[in-house]
Parts: C-alpha cells; structure tokens; sequence
C-alpha cells in the first residue's frame, strides 16, 4: 500500500475539474464552471457557517427565543404565571380526585354495599319518666 504524501493530498485539492450545465433540448452551454475539490469545500464550508449564523442571529436577536422550551429566555412574569397555573391544575386535579372518591362512598352506601356498624356499646344513663 502507497503511503500518501502531504504534497500528492494538497496536489489532487488542486486538480481542475469543470462544471458545464447544458441545455437538454439544443446541447447548448448555458453555463460553465472551472472547480477545484478545494474551492468546492470552502464554497460548501462558507455556506453552512453563514446558515448558522443566520439561524442562531434569527433566534437570539428576533422573539422567536421566546418560544423555545427550556431556552431560559421566558420573562420572570411568565414563568411566575406558568408557576401558578400549574399549581392551581394540580390542586384541581387533587380536588376532583377527592370529589371523585366521596361520590363513589356515597354510591356504595346507597346501594347497600358498605354497612358500617357501631361495635361499641354505649352505656347510657336511663331517663326517668318527668311525669310527676
């Protein structure tokens, strides 16, 4: 296997290759372009740095960071307003369960199905007759 050279690596970057865009119907250039596999790469590193840029200046600097979840850009006042809310759903959620639970003790009784009995004897001191 040949070792590849540093010199030989910087030599094919630099091969000329061309781009000729024709026209189907008359073979006719339209267009044509003289490329380097460098001059490629830098063309195609150039353009994903600027769409990242653009991308990262579009949210930083426009209220599109607004609404990214977890992005830490919500104000105090909304996130002290999502605080509250979720503390009033959860306290409506835990009263609706208790509600839920005594409509159904009260079914239960109503139908018979849950007879509690008093095991406990009370000893009551007997009323006297006031008819004198």
């Amino acid at each position: 296997m040949a070792i590849m050279d540093g010199n030989n690596r910087l030599k094919r970057l630099r091969n000329q290759y061309r781009l000729v865009i024709m026209n189907e119907d008359t073979y006719e250039e339209v267009v044509k372009f003289k490329l380097t596999r460098l001059s490629v790469y830098i063309f195609m590193s150039t353009i994903f740095v600027v769409l990242i840029v653009l991308t990262t200046s579009l949210i930083v600097f426009t209220p599109l960071k607004y609404y990214l979840p977890g992005s830490g850009y919500g104000n105090a006042k909304q996130m002290r307003e999502y605080r509250n809310l979720k503390i009033r759903t959860d306290s409506m959620e835990q009263s609706l369960k208790y509600q839920e639970q005594y409509v159904e003790s009260i079914n239960k009784v109503l139908k018979g199905k849950i007879v509690k009995t008093d095991t406990v004897n009370l000893k009551l001191p007997r009323l006297e007759n006031i008819d004198d």
